[in-house]
């Protein structure tokens, strides 16, 4: 018997509140991101 990978694409369509909450997400993960990398070369 054979395994079969299945995959799942999905495509977000969010409304403009959730764009601004989303844009607010992803600008602090990338702030919290860097900040752990410059921490790290130290």
């Amino acid at each position: 018997m054979t395994k079969q990978n299945k995959a799942f694409k999905f495509r977000l369509i969010p409304n403009k509140s959730q764009e601004v909450l989303l844009a607010k997400t992803f600008g602090c993960v990338r702030f919290v991101y860097n900040k752990m990398l410059t921490t790290r070369d130290l």
